[in-house]
């Protein structure tokens, strides 16, 4: 993420009050330290984690792309086109957002055509169409 104009350390939060402020677990967090998704903090003369602007950006950004349904890989790779700047990086951010979608759309058919099935097997049971259960019958269908 790109760093502001301010001291990017003027705000010293722990890893609970950061937790707190941006909705996400610490153990979280830590993970996404672990793998490298969010900058790993300083660490204060007690070694507690004095976590910044930055981090707390960055953690906002991973959280609300998590929320979009984005993987581990796309966010990486917005992150680091989000330190660039120029038509070239929001082009290629359009990219990965316009794949992105194509897939949650394709999710959303996949989802609505199993509504279907089940909404249908539950009136069969309603309707008592069939000796046999009809949920364990569309169950049983390759």
């Amino acid at each position: 993420m790109p760093r502001s104009n301010t001291n990017p350390r003027a705000v010293s939060l722990s890893i609970g009050d950061l937790s707190r402020h941006t909705g996400v677990n610490i153990e979280t967090i830590r993970y996404y330290e672990r793998i490298n998704m969010m900058p790993h903090p300083p660490r204060s003369t007690s070694g507690r984690r004095a976590y910044g602007e930055v981090e707390t950006r960055t953690l906002a950004f991973i959280r609300r792309a998590r929320e979009l349904g984005f993987c581990l890989d796309e966010i990486r790779a917005l992150l680091a086109l989000s330190a660039h700047h120029g038509d070239e990086m929001c082009g290629e951010v359009r990219h990965l957002a316009a794949n992105h979608l194509e897939d949650v759309r394709a999710k959303i058919a996949d989802l609505r055509a199993m509504a279907r099935i089940l909404a249908d097997a539950v009136r069969r049971c309603d309707e008592g169409e069939s000796a046999r259960c009809p949920l364990i019958d569309a169950l049983s269908k390759p």
